[in-house]
């Protein structure tokens, strides 16, 4: 069932995907309306998970889920990767490729392979100070304190 994101504990598990390509408007309304009629019906043994969505900066798709209420299972989980997997034939994207970085230049989106992202900061293109988008987080909590840190504060930090 879906429900709106703000309504979700700060326990709610989340699943972050980002696209190697930012998305134009028109394709994050087909997106939105796909995720909520995905969400809507998206089930676990047979009960409605209480889920929900973020689509941000046109370039990321948050998924989460209220386990309080019922836990997503390895099926549920299967049929949102199916989904995602969908979105990337369709929209010709990459949404599962975890070895990637997307990072604020200014107020530009930047999304750098991490071999390239060792690079610029090898060559000080990038700081510790660089915000990055720190896609690991599990929870909605989480995700509100630290999605977008500052380099230095993330796995990023490796690289400095």
């Amino acid at each position: 069932m879906y429900v709106p994101f703000d309504t979700l504990p700060e326990e709610a598990k989340i699943w972050i995907y980002q696209s190697n390509r930012k998305f134009s408007d028109e394709e994050i309304q087909d997106i939105e309306r796909d995720l909520e009629s995905f969400l809507e019906n998206w089930s676990a043994h047979g009960h409605s998970l209480e889920a929900s969505f973020l689509t941000k900066y046109n370039r990321f798709i948050i998924i989460a889920v209220n386990q309080e209420v019922q836990a997503a299972t390895g099926c549920s989980i299967d049929a949102s990767v199916q989904f995602i997997q969908q979105l990337e034939q369709k929209y010709e994207v990459d949404l599962l490729d975890k070895m990637n970085v997307t990072f604020k230049m200014g107020e530009h989106v930047a999304f750098k392979t991490l071999l390239d992202f060792k690079k610029l900061a090898k060559e000080k293109a990038v700081s510790a100070n660089t915000i990055v988008f720190n896609n690991l987080v599990n929870t909605v909590g989480e995700w509100q304190d630290f999605w977008e840190v500052p380099a230095g504060e993330s796995w990023h930090n490796r690289f400095f």
